[in-house]
């Protein structure tokens, strides 16, 4: 994630360098409209933030939960609402699919033999998520300009096994909720083409509800909190 903030850190500093030299203005009335309207592709990065129970190092036979990110896209509607050449108001409903691998590892003993075992449990999301966002923009410099983005999203996830009857599965599930609330906020360049807008932005998503639902298992006990997070590097294309 540092790595691609500091390329589209990097590459928003060559532009702006670049565009420092005179030229012809591209959309020159873009501002004078209220309201935009476009379309968003992005690619993201999903995870967990999790919070173990204190541990008895004792009696638990489970040693570590770590998560493993996995890579997902977006695809959504742009629309905003200018205030003033600066400041607007963004709401990007949007269509998101991810997945988290948990990794669970114990403690097994056989035959006086104490060894590790590794169980993987995945945790795939399909998210209509529904973002409002504040942008605010610097000075337009010819065709470049830089923004900070931030606000909140509701999201909505329609592949939730939160109703799920674990007692009815071989194995168990990790059970997570069908929604939940999340905080966003990010930065990203605009840039002015000839026909549209077309903008470069990296932005964080936490999310600030437990989404853990805990049904007596080996998987959800050993867990106080679970928060989701995603990194999310978006292209907009707006007219």
């Amino acid at each position: 994630m540092k790595s691609i903030l500091s390329l589209i850190l990097l590459t928003s500093l060559s532009f702006a360098a670049f565009a420092q030299k005179p030229k012809v203005e591209n959309l020159p009335l873009f501002k004078q409209k209220r309201v935009h309207f476009g379309f968003t592709l992005g690619l993201n990065s999903a995870g967990y933030t999790l919070d173990r129970k204190n541990i008895d190092f004792v009696d638990d036979s489970l040693l570590t939960i770590s998560v493993d990110g996995q890579s997902g896209f977006n695809l959504g509607i742009v629309s905003a609402l200018h205030f003033n050449e600066f400041v607007s108001i963004r709401f990007l409903p949007s269509l998101s699919f991810s997945q988290r691998n948990i990794n669970y590892t114990f403690k097994t003993q056989k035959e006086g033999v104490v060894s590790t075992e590794t169980l993987l449990k995945a945790v795939e999301s399909t998210y209509i998520e529904l973002p409002l966002l504040l942008k605010y923009r610097s000075k337009r410099l010819n065709n470049f300009a830089a923004y900070l983005v931030g606000g909140g999203k509701y999201v909505i996830d329609l592949a939730s096994n939160e109703n799920v009857d674990n007692s009815t599965l071989n194995e168990p599930i990790v059970k997570t909720a069908s929604s939940f609330m999340a905080a966003e906020f990010g930065i990203g360049t605009d840039f002015f083409l000839p026909y549209f807008k077309f903008s470069i932005e990296g932005k964080m998503s936490y999310g600030i509800s437990n989404i853990l639902i805990r049904d007596n298992t080996i998987f959800s006990n050993p867990i106080d909190r679970m928060l989701p997070k995603m990194f999310i590097l978006s292209l907009h294309f707006e007219g």
